[in-house]
């Protein structure tokens, strides 16, 4: 069966797409590299602070210092802050051509003293040895790593990201990015040596960009520093969204348009082929029975073997239940549905909704 065959082929893409490139966890001793300073932005992150708060606490390899930059929060960020064995700056006033994240970040370096700088979302959570296969990761890689974080969720509405999840696994671990000259780097989760972020100048260097962690890794990749990408899996995980689905739906859609402009042109036909197939399957096979089409059974087989290659998938990468792999037409359709709201807001008004502020796309001036 032809069809079916094409199906097959498509799900190959993803295979090749997925690399199951690790942290190191093994027991060789770190070497002293100097002091390590642990960065975290935040801005309303009351709920998420105390599990990457005490995350630290536990870890094996204790480090110098942890400093949390509260954003102009509104809840209760600071106090909560306040409660660990941490330093809490307050960003000043947002200057012009500066996002929230990057001015954040940048006022954190700038109070740090590490020889090692570490940055980490306030929604990241670290099992106890992450720091150490962290800084030994990086250590034998040399340059910068970042980390996509394996994904938890709880509620429903999180876990129509499924899909999300693993389109930003094969952008970040595809084969193809590794002699990509602008590869890019995960924000939730990179470190580096003080050296060299300040070769680049840092995140004063991509002060204004929307996608501040894809074009990061663009200025370190540029200045010749290399740049590699692990999956978090059972030592670096993160809950994303836990605030509704409104905030689910413009942290996707701020940068799922523009996300793909790093991106060597293998990976991106590649995933657009992946996508198509996982589409067509989820969405088109149902009306096949319906109308009792001839290709119904092709298209159902389709069907099983992505989900099949989903919950393999995930086995790595994230937590969404039994469920959604299974009915995977379902965050498709959400997927669609962001894609489309993410391509309204760059086209037609020029700018992206985050955290409460309207960020310009191109300029990209806070207002």
């Amino acid at each position: 069966m032809p069809i079916l065959f094409i199906f097959i082929l498509e799900c190959i893409f993803g295979f090749v797409l997925y690399s199951k490139i690790r942290l190191d966890s093994g027991g060789e001793p770190l070497k002293n590299s100097g002091k390590v300073s642990i960065i975290i932005p935040a801005r309303n992150e009351e709920k998420n602070l105390p599990f990457i708060l005490n995350s630290l606490k536990a870890q094996t390899v204790q480090p110098d210092e942890i400093i949390v930059v509260d954003d102009f929060s509104s809840d209760a960020t600071v106090e909560i802050a306040g409660k660990y064995n941490v330093k809490v700056i307050h960003n000043t006033e947002l200057p012009d051509n500066w996002t929230g994240k990057t001015w954040a970040v940048w006022n954190g370096f700038l109070q740090s003293t590490g020889d090692i700088l570490v940055f980490l979302d306030a929604d990241v959570r670290l099992a106890p040895r992450a720091l150490e296969s962290l800084l030994r990761t990086r250590e034998q890689s040399g340059g910068v790593i970042s980390v996509v974080p394996y994904h938890y969720t709880e509620k429903l509405y999180e876990r129509l990201s499924l899909v999300f999840c693993l389109l930003g696994i094969f952008a970040f671990t595809s084969p193809f990015e590794r002699k990509n000259s602008s590869k890019g780097l995960y924000g939730s989760c990179i470190v580096a040596t003080r050296k060299d972020y300040e070769r680049i100048n840092g995140h004063n260097s991509i002060r204004s960009e929307l996608l501040d962690d894809l074009n990061l890794g663009k200025k370190f990749s540029e200045a010749g520093i290399h740049v590699e990408n692990y999956l978090g899996c059972d030592l670096v995980s993160f809950r994303m969204y836990p605030n509704g689905i409104q905030s689910e739906i413009q942290g996707f859609g701020k940068g799922a348009v523009l996300s793909t402009a790093t991106l060597c042109p293998a990976t991106v036909v590649l995933i657009a082929l992946w996508v198509v197939g996982l589409l067509a399957t989820g969405l088109v096979t149902p009306f096949l029975f319906i109308f009792g089409h001839p290709w119904a059974l092709p298209f159902l087989g389709g069907y099983i073997i992505y989900t099949l290659q989903i919950i393999y998938f995930l086995k790595c990468t994230g937590r969404f239940g039994w469920f959604m792999p299974i009915i995977h037409s379902i965050p498709s359709i959400f997927l669609i549905f962001v894609m489309l709201y993410s391509a309204f807001q760059v086209t037609f008004l020029g700018s992206v909704t985050w955290k409460g502020r309207q960020v310009k796309v191109g300029s990209q001036k806070n207002k």
